[in-house]
């Protein structure tokens, strides 16, 4: 008899499977760049990429195209930039599997301007903490754009939506970082511990005063001997201070993604198969 519903239990797990069809790994998603992915060459170049660094199976990942109107959407607002259907290249892999912590990994040969360290703490400044990023391009590029890939990527996997004001914050922090980088010539991993700090304090003691913040930057300046504009600084802090004013939203997105991590839907399928077997 148990043998009977061995063979059953077989049969079943079998019929929901279609024959030729791979299983999808929905806890790992890709979001191309829509110029990378219209490009055969360049999407050859970022799979390759994401096989040898993440070790995933590309025929069991969903994918998703991020297109100018996409990035633009944020990035105008931010920077006044816009961008073209040929200019969007960044694409990321998003790998949920391994949700204990935050890790980024980038293509350090492609990506010039963002390090991991900006990302991860423009991801946990939209409440995001969880997961393994991967993020590569096909040609040089700044990495800025990924940050929107990245993000829906997030939204991808565990179907909760990013508040567009989340977004915005997050998305004006790498930018800001960005263009300080560029202005006052400074390393890009200084200046990301000096940000996480200062966001470190500023949200510990709940400081939502502009001049306020502008001092505790200054602080860590001097603290990490790090030379930065006048004009950078007070950039920078517009940027913590926004991200402060959505905490809000921040928090109500972090239960949501807590619920999805934490769910059942892994448990229920193994007690779908434990019950035939009872």
């Amino acid at each position: 008899m148990r043998k009977t519903i061995i063979i059953l239990a077989m049969v079943i797990i079998g019929m929901l499977i279609p024959i030729g069809f791979a299983t999808s790994d929905t806890q790992v998603v890709i979001t191309y760049g829509e110029t990378t992915h219209h490009n055969a060459n360049y999407k050859n170049t970022v799979d390759d990429f994401f096989i040898k660094q993440a070790g995933v199976d590309l025929n069991t990942v969903d994918s998703k195209i991020i297109t100018a109107g996409e990035v633009n959407k944020i990035a105008s607002t931010i920077t006044g930039k816009t961008y073209s259907s040929n200019q969007i290249y960044s694409s990321a892999l998003v790998d949920l599997n391994d949700n204990d912590n935050l890790e980024v990994s980038v293509d350090k040969s492609k990506i010039t301007t963002i390090t991991g360290d900006m990302y991860i703490s423009a991801l946990k400044s939209a409440g995001i903490t969880a997961g393994h990023v991967y993020v590569t391009s096909p040609v040089t590029a700044t990495g800025e754009s990924a940050l929107t890939g990245i993000m829906n990527s997030y939204e991808v996997v565990t179907d909760v939506e990013i508040p567009d004001t989340v977004k915005e914050a997050a998305n004006n922090e790498i930018y800001t970082q960005a263009e300080i980088v560029k202005n006052s010539d400074v390393d890009a991993d200084e200046l990301s511990k000096l940000v996480d700090d200062v966001k470190e304090e500023v949200e510990t003691n709940n400081v939502t005063d502009h001049q306020t913040i502008v001092n505790i930057i200054n602080n860590y300046t001097i603290n990490y001997n790090i030379n930065i504009t006048n004009s950078d600084i007070e950039n920078l802090a517009d940027s913590i201070e926004q991200i402060q004013n959505v905490q809000g939203d921040i928090n109500n997105y972090q239960t949501e993604v807590s619920d999805v991590l934490n769910s059942t839907d892994a448990n229920g399928a193994t007690d779908f198969i434990s019950g035939l077997f009872n």
